[in-house]
C-alpha cells in the first residue's frame, strides 16, 4: 500500500511517498481503507518534533518510533481481525487512532490502517466520509474543553478565541449544540467561515483585542482560547463573576512556545494557579471522557456540528498539506483525501 513516511524530525518536504505493508489486524482490530484523514496542529509537532519534549515522551527520541504521521481517519472496514464484534466489512466508520493527548503518529496517512474498533464509531447516514476525516482529533479535543474542563452550560455566554480553526469551530459549534450564546474571534481573512460555523456573535482579531475591545468586562461567562496570543491576566478581564477560561493552545505553529518545551511552561503555570484562581480548571490529565466517540457521532448525526473544510489534498500532496497549515494561512480544517469519499 501507498503511505506518507517521515524518516525523520524536521520541514514537512522530508516526508515521503512509500509502498509498505499492508497492516494486519490483530483481536479486537478491523482493517480500515482509509478515505481521508485530518491534518492539524498534533500532526505538525509529529512533523517538527517540537517542542524537543514531545520525543521523550513516547514520540520516538531521535526519529519517529511509527513511521508514518497521522492519528485520526475515516474509510470502509475491509477486513476484520480475531475476536473483533462491533463491525463488519463494508461498514463506514471513523475515529481517533492513538489514546489521550498523546504526541505520537499514528499511521493514518496511509491506503489502510489497522485500528482497535472501541476507537472507531458508525459514520452517521449522510455524512461524507472526508467530512467525517475532520471529525475525530479536533472534535474530541473540543468535547473535553467544552464538556470537561469548562463545563459549558445552557444560557451561558461563550468567548472562542480562533472560532474558524479545527478545535476552535468544533468548541463553538459544540457549545451552542448545549444552549450557550458563542461569540467568535478570528482574524479578518476568516471572518467568512464564522457564518459557515455558525457563531451568534463575531469579533474581528485583526482590529479588536478581544480583551480590551467592544467586549467589556465580565461580559463572558467562559472564554476559550485557541492560539493563546493574549496572556490569561488580559482574557481575564472579560470574565464574569466564576467566570472560566482555558488555553487549548499549539504554539502557532512555531510563532509561540518553547523550543524545548512549547506551551507546557504556561499551562503548567495555569494549572498551579488553578489551586488559588477559580477561574481556571483544575488540572484533568484523564482525557476525553468515555464514550466521548460517540458523544461526537450523535452531534454529527444530529447536524449540531459539521466541519468546516479549508482544503483538501491528495496523499501525495501531504507535505504541500502540512506546509499549507504550518504556514497560518489555512482556513478552516485540511483533510487528506486518500481515496475517493462517499
Amino acid at each position: 500500500m501507498r503511505a506518507v513516511i517521515q524518516d525523520q524530525y524536521g520541514s514537512p518536504d522530508l516526508l515521503r511517498i512509500d509502498e509498505v505493508d499492508r497492516p494486519v489486524p490483530g483481536p479486537g482490530q478491523v482493517l480500515v481503507r482509509v478515505h481521508g484523514a485530518s491534518v492539524h496542529a498534533d500532526v505538525w509537532h509529529m512533523v517538527r518534533g517540537v517542542p524537543l519534549a514531545l520525543r521523550v515522551m513516547g514520540a520516538g527520541v531521535r526519529r519517529p518510533t511509527v513511521r508514518i504521521p497521522g492519528t485520526d481517519m475515516a474509510g470502509v472496514v475491509e477486513g476484520v481481525g480475531p475476536a473483533t464484534e462491533r463491525f463488519q466489512v463494508g461498514d463506514r466508520v471513523f475515529g481517533e487512532v492513538i489514546e489521550g493527548f498523546q504526541w505520537r503518529n499514528g499511521a493514518t496517512f496511509a491506503e489502510y490502517v489497522a485500528v482497535d474498533e472501541d476507537r472507531l464509531e458508525p459514520v452517521p447516514s449522510g455524512v461524507d466520509l472526508l467530512a467525517a476525516a475532520a471529525l475525530p482529533t479536533s472534535g474530541l479535543i473540543a468535547l473535553f474543553t467544552v464538556r470537561q474542563e469548562v463545563q459549558v452550560q445552557a444560557g451561558e455566554r461563550v468567548l472562542v478565541n480562533g472560532a474558524a480553526g479545527g478545535v476552535g469551530q468544533m468548541c463553538a459549534q459544540i457549545a451552542r449544540a448545549d444552549g450557550a450564546h458563542v461569540t467568535g474571534v478570528e482574524r479578518t481573512d476568516r471572518l467568512d467561515l464564522l457564518e459557515e460555523v455558525g457563531v451568534d456573535e463575531v469579533i474581528d482579531g485583526t482590529r479588536t483585542d478581544y480583551t480590551t475591545g467592544t467586549a467589556g468586562p465580565g461580559r463572558y461567562e467562559v472564554v476559550i482560547d485557541i492560539p493563546g496570543n493574549r496572556p490569561y491576566s488580559a482574557a481575564r478581564r472579560v470574565l464574569a463573576d466564576g467566570g472560566r477560561y482555558a488555553l487549548v493552545g499549539h504554539d502557532r505553529y512555531g510563532a509561540g512556545g518553547h523550543r524545548w518545551l512549547g506551551s507546557i511552561p504556561r499551562v503548567a503555570g495555569l494549572m498551579a494557579r488553578s489551586l488559588v484562581d477559580r477561574s481556571l480548571p483544575r488540572p484533568d490529565f484523564s482525557g476525553p471522557a468515555p464514550g466521548s466517540m460517540h458523544d461526537l457521532a450523535e452531534l454529527v448525526a444530529s447536524q449540531a456540528v459539521r466541519p468546516v473544510i479549508g482544503a483538501t489534498y491528495p496523499l501525495a500532496q501531504a507535505p504541500a498539506a502540512v506546509a499549507h497549515l504550518e504556514s497560518g494561512r489555512a482556513r478552516g480544517k485540511v483533510v487528506l483525501q486518500v481515496a475517493g469519499s462517499s
